[in-house]
């Protein structure tokens, strides 16, 4: 295999093989993995633009049946700590959210052996009732697994049903390693990774938008990742001409801070920003049908973040008004409004908030003239 010549496909749109991902990621130097990526992008995003999101990141419950390794969030049905959410919790964090200009809810718990297909689907109706205008990106594959096993059902007939009620879209969540050695590991109780993939195949039939995700730096090799990006490849290549499918990726590193993983000496993060920089990038090239590359600052840091919007990465994700699992496991990074769009220039873009479905949409009003005040402020 030769390095030239596999970034020249790359740069032609051609679908890469895991093995020659592999290739690229331990041999092409990170200068020459990024400039390949930067241009990619420039192909597909006009006007030099970065996206972000106003957005909440609310959990139904913290009861989980799942038992991951490298999640410090989840509770054992029955523990003192369990909870699950109620409608005023809800209201206050939604009304919390608005006021922030934010209008989508990315709302996802754990596998709670007795809340199924009724639970949530009373839930997305109420919360739709009391809030027309909300967004729900919701739930995710495992999630989706978990209830139809519950139901005795289909993955088409759960998801039907909660878009009836009103799910809007599907996050990319569980994902991890879509390698069932991996899974086998750190998720024994969530989905296996062909499972996984058909219902995001059953969501895009359904032209329910969804995203994926990538959590690595723990067990996995350099081949389940890149073979990770070519089943997101395929799933995407497969999906309705007229459907939108995966519209996003977003890879990040795992965060082991107190995790059984780090514990039993398994796994620990030691992910550099090199790598991660490296990783944005391969995200791009092995992803040529995917449009939207999301850099995770949560976890790495604004300054890694900023590189990575010149390694093929058009997204900078969402302010995170609320986040508590990764942030259990040690992710600490914070943004605000004004931060984010201040981070986005500072690299050389234009900041643009979005919708989940990646319209662009206006400030709200309220961020425009804190926006004047800033200036105000500065001139004087």
């Amino acid at each position: 295999m030769s390095i030239d010549n596999l970034l020249e496909r790359a740069a032609r749109l051609e679908f890469l093989s895991a093995e020659e991902g592999v290739y690229l990621f331990q041999n092409a130097a990170t200068a020459a993995l990024m400039e390949v990526a930067d241009e990619l992008r420039k192909n597909r995003i006009a006007n030099n633009v970065v996206t972000w999101i106003i957005d909440r990141n609310t959990n139904t419950t913290n009861v989980c049946i799942a038992n991951c390794k490298f999640c410090n969030f989840y509770r054992r049905p029955g523990h003192e700590e369990s909870y699950i959410t109620s409608i005023d919790v809800y209201r206050k964090k939604i009304d919390e959210l608005f006021s922030y200009g934010g209008n989508q809810l990315l709302l996802q718990g754990g596998h709670h052996p007795d809340l199924g297909l009724d639970y949530y689907c009373d839930l997305f109706s109420t919360l739709k009732s009391m809030y027309p205008d909300l967004k729900l990106h919701a739930l995710g594959p495992p999630e989706i697994a978990h209830i139809t096993k519950l139901e005795k059902s289909t993955h088409s007939a759960v998801l039907e049903a909660l878009m009836e009620a009103g799910l809007d879209s599907l996050p990319g969540a569980g994902a991890e390693i879509l390698s069932d050695r991996v899974r086998r590991l750190i998720s024994k109780g969530k989905c296996g990774s062909k499972e996984w993939l058909d219902i995001m195949r059953a969501a895009h039939q359904l032209h329910l938008t969804s995203s994926a995700t990538m959590m690595f730096g723990h067990i996995e090799t350099d081949l389940e990742r890149m073979q990770h990006l070519v089943d997101i490849r395929q799933v995407q290549a497969e999906k309705p001409e007229d459907a939108k499918g995966f519209i996003a990726f977003i890879p990040w590193p795992f965060q082991d801070e107190d995790t059984i993983l780090k514990r039993l000496k398994r796994a620990r993060n030691t992910c550099t920003g090199d790598e991660y920089v490296r990783m944005i990038a391969m995200s791009r090239i092995m992803l040529p049908n995917v449009t939207n590359i999301q850099a995770s600052w949560l976890t790495v840091g604004k300054q890694v973040a900023q590189v990575c919007l010149h390694a093929g990465a058009n997204d900078f994700g969402s302010i995170m008004i609320e986040e508590n699992v990764v942030s259990a496991a040690g992710a600490a990074f914070r943004f605000t409004s004004q931060g984010i769009q201040d981070a986005i220039r500072d690299a050389g873009f234009t900041p643009q908030l979005r919708t989940q479905e990646y319209a662009y949409r206006a400030l709200p009003a309220e961020m425009i003239q804190q926006e004047l005040n800033t200036e105000e402020l500065i001139v004087d």
